[in-house]
């Protein structure tokens, strides 16, 4: 054997890394790089990712703090004062007090859906997670050995869960449910009804709620109300949010976490045995981010570019034959129907990546519910979109 070479040897894996899966968006960026080094000229709608730099006051603060020595291990649940300054937004978000206790800081909001999970999760507990919806619900449910259970989001409901379906669907083994709202991938928002109504479900079943809010910024109109903020519901309920999609932050990583005490105790325990905590230049910079007015002028400044982008995109695809599309009330997606061409979703999306140059994202990426449709993310400059239209609309009429 030369130097430096390996031996091979069939390593046996775990059984349970064959129920974990993967993110769509990711594998076709990946393929999509592979084309631009190629010379490709690609156009990016399948990553949500806002194109935004961070606000230069957010960066600013997390280079002084690092010039300045905090580099360093915080607490496993955060710095206190990073810990009050999301007590302080969500509170004021929710209407409501939130102690500092019920938050927990995480490299990522994904650790926060893993570890409510992880907490309160038995091997064959069901959990009701949207579909389509995050992949990551479903697959970090099987990896921990629970069931996911997918209740309907409908086109012609705005993509709100189906609460009939919902209702149905509880039974025995049903532990926990997963909410979306602003919703990946359709950009549906749940209105108070059904926040009412979900709640009275989860406190009848003794269910705990993970809802995931961290599109809860980037809303086109009314203001986001969280299930939290039902009463009774604060008390079973595991809020996950994070920088990554309001202040343009995907790469500091940095999310938290809202629960009740005891959960949010597990969590901060779960954090010791893994991350031990987020980085501390990140924490410093969520204070910066969450507490000041340059930072909502920033938010209200992306907001408004996503709205004129929305409507763009709704337009051009809506002007495409045999596509239909619905207009998102929240996030930076569009979720439009290709069922009336005549294609497969997936087959579709091949080809505008490889023909068009335009990456996409079939609808089946994020669950059986997302046949016939495509995802794209606005997350680009006007023109870039416009050019992705123009592409797009050119290889659908070429196969008609």
């Amino acid at each position: 054997m030369g130097v430096g070479a390996l031996a091979r040897v069939a390593i046996r894996l775990a059984r349970r890394m064959q129920r974990l899966g993967t993110e769509g968006a990711f594998e076709v960026l990946a393929r999509a790089r592979g084309l631009e080094a190629e010379g490709r000229k690609i156009l990016h709608l399948e990553i949500g990712e806002p194109d935004f730099p961070t606000p230069d006051n957010i960066s600013e603060v997390a280079i002084e703090a690092i010039r300045s020595g905090a580099t360093h291990y915080t607490p496993a649940a955060g710095l206190l004062a990073a810990r009050e300054a999301v007590a302080r937004s969500v509170g004021q978000r929710q209407g409501r007090e939130v102690a500092t206790d019920e938050v927990v800081l995480t490299p990522g909001s994904k650790f926060v859906v893993l570890y409510a999970l992880m907490a309160v999760l038995e091997p064959g507990d069901e959990v009701i997670v949207p579909d389509p919806g995050y992949p990551a619900y479903a697959s970090q449910v099987s990896f921990l050995g629970g069931r996911p259970v997918p209740v309907r989001l409908r086109e012609e409901d705005g993509f709100r869960l189906d609460l009939e379906q919902l209702a149905a669907l509880i039974g025995p083994r049903t532990r926990a449910l997963v909410l979306n709202s602003p919703h990946n991938p359709t950009g549906g928002v749940l209105t108070g009804p059904d926040l009412e109504t979900i709640a009275a479900l989860a406190m009848e079943h003794d269910l705990i709620v993970i809802t995931d809010e961290i599109y809860s910024h980037l809303l086109y109109e009314g203001r986001h109300r969280s299930i939290m903020s039902v009463p009774g519901m604060a008390e079973r309920t595991v809020l996950m949010d994070g920088l990554s999609k309001t202040y343009a932050m995907c790469g500091w990583r940095l999310g938290y976490a809202v629960a009740p005490t005891v959960l949010a105790e597990q969590i901060e325990r779960l954090m010791i045995n893994t991350a031990s905590c987020a980085a501390t230049f990140t924490q410093i910079a969520a204070i910066e981010a969450l507490g000041t007015e340059s930072s909502a002028l920033a938010v209200e400044r992306m907001v408004a570019a996503f709205r004129a982008r929305r409507a763009l995109m709704v337009e051009g695809l809506n002007a495409m034959p045999g596509v239909r599309c619905a207009n998102p009330a929240g996030a930076f997606y569009v979720f439009p129907n290709i069922e009336a061409t005549g294609r497969d979703e997936r087959d579709l999306a091949e080809e505008l990546l490889v023909e068009a140059g335009v990456a996409v994202l079939p609808g089946t990426a994020f669950g059986g519910a997302g046949k016939g449709f495509l995802r794209l993310a606005y997350t680009q400059r006007e023109e870039d979109l416009k050019l992705a239209l123009e592409r797009m609309g050119n290889h659908l009429a070429s196969r008609r």
